[in-house]
């Protein structure tokens, strides 16, 4: 696996746009693989350089009770053998400082969750490792990498049948905000994609799914190609339905 030098250099020079993506969290060593393998598959096939994203750990949670992940050292464990199975670069979230020399042994990307931005002491430790730094964006941070499925979500905004909460979102509007931030001419894009986002076990509503993948990076990709003149739009631009 490339330096964090070349790998930064290879996602900086991407053409039209590098893309972050996976499931939000790491619900088992099988899907893992298996959605790292379509992943991988679909960027590849619309030229997208692509760094494969889960989190071994959701440690923002709506409630205790909610699923949060298998943990750091199982979870690190399943994204090296990821890593190693697909030569693909990693990208997960770290949330306290004691975490993060360990998540930089493994991972390519370290990822600052939207909360945690502002978090001194934990953006010096993901930068001590020598590793890229994702600093997901709060809502008052400037939006230099778009997080497409992040930006529509709705905190504790979906009712559970056993009368707990949950966060919600508006997955129907995740490709007008990712066309509308390809055709500024971001760098890259963050996405969580699922190959079943209704029985995702976190993050459901903002998971793009898995089948629509492909058709919406085709877009995408040849609308970042007109916004920087680099060929002609032909494309029907009508929202993605599930």
């Amino acid at each position: 696996m490339e330096s964090s030098a070349q790998l930064f250099n290879q996602l900086k020079a991407a053409d039209p746009f590098f893309l972050l993506a996976g499931p939000n969290v790491i619900e088992s060593e099988e899907h893992v693989f298996r959605m790292a393998k379509h992943i991988k598959t679909i960027a590849a096939k619309v030229g997208l350089p692509l760094v494969f994203k889960s989190s071994f750990d959701k440690a923002n949670r709506t409630s205790s009770k909610s699923f949060r992940g298998p943990g750091m050292v199982e979870g690190l464990k399943i994204l090296e053998k990821v890593k190693l199975a697909y030569d693909i670069p990693i990208v997960t979230d770290v949330h306290e400082t004691i975490q993060c020399e360990a998540v930089g042994r493994v991972a390519d990307i370290i990822q600052i969750p939207a909360f945690l931005c502002r978090q001194t002491d934990l953006l010096v430790a993901a930068a001590k490792t020598g590793k890229i730094v994702n600093i997901k964006k709060g809502q008052f941070c400037a939006p230099s990498v778009a997080d497409v499925t992040h930006a529509l979500q709705q905190p504790a905004g979906r009712k559970l049948d056993g009368g707990g909460v949950a966060s919600g979102g508006l997955r129907e509007l995740i490709p007008c905000i990712a066309r509308t931030a390809v055709a500024v001419g971001v760098d890259g894009i963050f996405m969580e994609v699922h190959d079943d986002p209704l029985n995702a076990p976190v993050d459901g509503p903002t998971q793009w799914p898995l089948r629509n993948l492909e058709e919406l990076l085709e877009e995408l990709v040849a609308i970042a190609r007109v916004s920087k003149g680099k060929q002609h739009l032909n494309i029907d631009l009508t929202p993605f339905r599930d």
